[in-house]
């Protein structure tokens, strides 16, 4: 299991906090997710056999954040 943190602009409200999570969620391989509004940030925790980082990335940018 491994944990990343990334840090995700344009994140205001619940509805963001809901749209990244369930984006993360929703891809095989990710066990638990954490945003935290307030840093812009966005912890990650994945089995790395499953999802890599550019995926999680992908499924938050398809959401429209940018992902750092």
């Amino acid at each position: 299991m491994e944990k990343v943190t990334l840090s995700v602009s344009g994140m205001s409200c619940g509805h963001c906090e809901k749209a990244v999570k369930g984006a993360l969620e929703g891809l095989n391989g990710v066990h638990h997710v954490t945003v935290y509004l307030q840093e812009g940030k966005v912890d990650v925790e994945f089995d790395a056999t499953k999802v890599d980082i550019a995926a999680l990335k992908q499924a938050i940018e398809e959401q429209g954040y940018d992902v750092a």
